[in-house]
């Protein structure tokens, strides 16, 4: 219900501005040609318009020419998005405005951004599927065959899996000088959103009383990584050594997760055997739950194998049964289980008939590794035929397919190559290996396929950024807030709904601390990341110009309700209530209407 109206919210404030926009933009603000007029008049006199627009803004220090685009007049569009480098699009497969201003005539612009709105949301499907189904499992399989502990999976490749999509879309906004604002829009965006309406849900699902110590690091390590992000905002330039600064936080993060997590332990361990030596009295049991409370929700690995091995018994044929081949790759390729089915609503059966046809390419292009089941989800046809279609994925969805597409000595393309290496390994697998027992390199394959949804995911994040970064060009809007609107939604709401799940079973505190840590992973690898990419790409010095008076309004949010966090729930004896709840969903709902009166003039300097 909530991300239905949110959902209608979006569209409705979006189709408004967009023909406030269209409709000024197309009247008066740009140079309409006279009937009597030549061609060559006018391209001339259009040429010039562009001119002197281009002079005006690099004079006003705008480096992200094409958002005066909606300056022009609708004949002038399609030849200034052609010429302007800003405009091009490249780490995208498609460029949406060569689509919105050159192949659709101007009336059906509406037309094109309610497409790219619903192409927007496959997208986030898209992005939801592979993090939750692909590229988490897979991840567990790497942390469980490593033998790392909870906490330091939990802070790694937990982290990692849970945040893929927001960690993406921010390495790949990043990694482009004009759409950084996107970037900082969707991080602080995100973090507002979960530090007040995730923790405000959860708090009026299960009041519950807040692990001390931990709730005091996340949000005190959090609110380093917001002060650093001002102040560089601020300065609008970030070095080297500062981008490497954000990757060493989150080292010290992890560090001090650690030891926190050995000291805990072994005070543990301690109170244990004190209480034990003790017969009659028992004074260091007193201690015992303070301990118990304090360190234990540490991110955690949540494992339902155990479960599922026990249900699944049930279903377990009696007699041996030997599948064949080709019912084994049809089974694999199944994604939905009819006893599931049976129990699930119509409205469940609707949405799953609509993820249908991602979840087959999903299952046909990326490798699953589940160790917590006996044959580790070994399916030999199926993953003879992932050695094929895998490693197209990677070459075809790499910088948008540029390095797939080139030639070889100018006559054979690489896909070809990858074909036939993909081809020649996949009959190896398959000549040596059984349907019934996995191969001992099965191991193999979780990194294979870690790879490849990581591979999704990046292609469906510069998509993303690249409509979002149309949509604002054609609805004149920033792209702040296209990214503490869309972006930052887009990515969290499933993140809400898990964690309020989660609360719903008996288990705030892993939502909350499910919170906490997964934003600081976000903020810090994801500006850290990024930032790298565009100095490998482009200067050892990036410049972040601030779009304007929203991004102190999201700096500022973000740091007043950590504050608000770090002194109000102390306070209240660090016990999370229905109050407390109210009072964080109410400070969301202000920020966002301070934010929209900023965005469109309301509020200004």
């Amino acid at each position: 219900m909530t991300s239905r109206v949110v959902l209608i919210s979006v569209l409705l404030l979006l189709w408004c501005h967009c023909r406030h926009v269209l409709g000024s933009g197309d009247s008066g603000t740009g140079i309409v040609p006279s009937p009597d007029r030549s061609a060559d008049g006018a391209d001339l006199l259009s040429m010039g318009t562009m001119v002197d627009t281009h002079s005006a803004m690099l004079r006003q220090g705008n480096t992200d020419e094409c958002d005066i685009v909606m300056n022009l007049s609708a004949a002038d569009r399609c030849a200034f998005v052609k010429a302007t480098p800003d405009c091009s699009m490249e780490d995208s497969f498609i460029n949406y405005l060569k689509m919105a201003f050159c192949l659709l005539p101007p009336n059906l612009t509406p037309l094109t951004i309610t497409l790219c709105i619903i192409w927007l949301l496959i997208l986030f499907i898209v992005l939801g599927l592979t993090a939750s189904k692909f590229f988490c499992p897979n991840l567990s399989a790497i942390s469980s065959s490593l033998r790392l502990t909870h906490n330091v999976a939990g802070v790694t490749f937990l982290a990692l899996g849970n945040g893929a999509p927001d960690v993406f879309s921010a390495t790949v906004a990043f990694s482009r000088p004009h759409t950084a604002g996107l970037a900082i829009g969707a991080l602080f965006g995100a973090g507002i959103f979960v530090t007040t309406v995730v923790a405000g849900s959860v708090s009026l699902v299960k009041p519950f009383t807040v692990a001390s110590r931990p709730f005091l690091r996340d949000v005190i390590f959090y609110m380093a990584a917001v002060f650093w992000t001002f102040i560089i905002l601020y300065r609008g330039t970030i070095s080297l050594g500062e981008t490497l600064g954000y990757l060493g936080l989150y080292v010290v993060y992890v560090v001090t997760v650690i030891v926190s997590a050995y000291i805990y332990s072994h005070q543990k361990h301690s109170a244990t055997r004190s209480s034990t030596q003790s017969s009659t009295h028992a004074p260091a049991d007193t201690h015992v739950p303070e301990l118990q409370t304090s360190e234990s929700d540490q991110a955690p690995l949540l494992s339902n194998g155990s479960i599922q091995e026990g249900y699944d018994s049930e279903y377990r044929p009696l007699l041996p049964y030997c599948e064949s081949t080709s019912s084994i790759l049809l089974n694999s390729l199944n994604p939905v289980d009819s006893r599931t089915w049976r129990r699930k609503t119509w409205r469940w059966r609707t949405v799953k008939i609509l993820k249908m046809p991602l979840e087959l390419l999903l299952l046909l292009t990326v490798p699953v590794v589940d160790p917590d089941k006996e044959d580790r989800n070994w399916r030999r046809p199926l993953n003879c035929l992932h050695l094929v279609t895998a490693p197209l994925v990677c070459v075809l969805t790499f910088s948008s397919g540029e390095y797939g597409l080139y030639l070889i000595e100018g006559q054979f393309p690489v896909w070809a190559l990858t074909l036939l290496f993909g081809l020649f390994l996949s009959a190896i697998v398959f000549l040596t290996t059984s349907n019934d027992q996995p191969p001992a390199y099965h191991l193999v394959f979780s990194l294979l396929g870690f790879v490849v949804s990581a591979m999704w995911i990046s292609a469906a994040a510069s998509e993303v950024v690249s409509i979002l970064h149309m949509l604002g060009v054609v609805l004149s809007l920033s792209n702040n807030l296209l990214g503490l609107t869309l972006l930052a939604w887009g990515n969290s709401i499933g993140d809400c709904f898990s964690d309020i799940t989660i609360a719903r079973q008996g288990y705030p505190r892993m939502a909350l601390s499910a919170c906490f840590g997964g934003i600081i992973f976000n903020m810090l690898i994801g500006v850290g990341i990024g930032c790298l990419i565009q100095m490998f790409n482009n200067e050892p010095v990036v410049t972040l110009e601030p779009e304007g008076l929203l991004t102190w309004v999201l700096a500022g949010s973000l740091g007043l309700s950590l504050v608000f966090s770090f002194i109000l729930v102390p306070l209240r004896c660090f016990h999370l209530g229905r109050a407390y709840g109210i009072f964080l969903l109410l400070f969301y709902a202000v920020f966002l209407l301070v934010a929209l009166l900023t965005e469109f003039g309301f509020i200004h300097t």
